[in-house]
């Protein structure tokens, strides 16, 4: 007579992990190492694959947030901070120098002032600054900036304007596309000028409004914040806004604000995009907003 072996919840769980721990192997073992022992420093060339355009700089800044940082790497999948500049400049066919350092010495120097979109900043990022420079990022407006991670060894956004850490570190401004002034130029298309500080000092940033100009971009232009109690709420967090939702909102020009408030315990933040004079123009905004910021947003009346 054939007997069975009764389950247990125990041969379950071996059963279970019997599958899972494969596959976290597999997984872990996916992510390379920031800090390879034998790192590859041969320089590889990226392939030209687009012209010098601020459009095609947004298509790369897009493609390759979130890609793993790893020293000494230029991509395509991986990059240092100077690698990741100088591949997606490479991919336009602009030759810049390889590191950090020798970046920060060539192009046009330029002020934090003058800073627009596709320009390089540079950082001494020591714990003793000695105005070394160790690290680059590409500016994108607002403030915002993308680069290669060491913190958060992968390609993120982060922001000059709130962010202590980077503001007093800023050393150098490089721009390397050709001359804005040129109207044969593709860069041409880079007139978007966002003046994030009122000088040039880093320590003493103080963000402005952005007055809309008829000759900038539509979606680019700033949208001046008006009196009155309707906004448009595009999250809810237990913590901080997350940098890539604060940066859709702020390059689509919309301005917003955050409201903290307790709740069992925790202090949440809302994240809201307004004011709105009437109810009637903030759902005017509210399809637009959904299609391009937060599909599940909605209309909130605060006072």
């Amino acid at each position: 007579m054939l007997t069975l072996k009764p389950f247990t919840y125990n041969m379950l769980m071996k059963k279970i992990l019997y599958i899972l721990l494969p596959l976290a192997f597999l997984l872990l073992a996916c992510k390379p190492n920031p800090h390879p022992k034998h790192p590859d420093y041969s320089i590889h060339k990226p392939k030209v694959k687009y012209k010098a355009s601020k459009k095609n700089l947004k298509k790369m800044v897009k493609k390759l947030q979130g890609r793993p940082y790893v020293w000494a790497e230029e991509g395509p999948y991986n990059f240092d901070c100077s690698g990741f500049t100088y591949y997606m400049y490479g991919s336009m066919g602009i030759e810049i120098p390889r590191v950090a350092r020798d970046q920060a010495k060539k192009g046009k120097r330029i002020s934090s002032q003058e800073l627009v979109y596709g320009d390089l900043i540079f950082f001494d990022t020591e714990k003793r600054q000695r105005g070394k420079i160790t690290h680059v990022g590409m500016y994108l407006g607002n403030g915002w900036f993308t680069h290669a991670s060491t913190g958060k060894y992968e390609v993120v956004y982060s922001n000059l304007n709130t962010s202590k850490y980077y503001k007093k570190r800023l050393k150098v401004c490089r721009r390397y596309l050709p001359d804005l002034a040129d109207p044969n130029s593709n860069s041409a298309l880079l007139k978007e000028n966002t003046k994030p500080w009122t000088n040039t000092a880093p320590k003493t940033i103080v963000e402005k409004p952005i007055v809309p100009k008829a000759t900038m971009p539509i979606k680019s232009r700033m949208i001046v914040p008006t009196k009155g109690h309707f906004y448009v709420q595009v999250g809810s967090f237990s913590n901080s806004p997350t940098p890539s939702l604060l940066y859709k909102i702020t390059h689509k020009g919309y301005p917003h604000r955050s409201i903290k408030f307790p709740s069992n315990g925790r202090t949440i933040t809302k994240l809201l995009i307004g004011p709105f004079a009437s109810k009637a123009k903030a759902l005017d905004k509210l399809p637009e907003i959904k299609s391009t910021i937060q599909s599940d947003a909605f209309i909130a009346e605060i006072r």
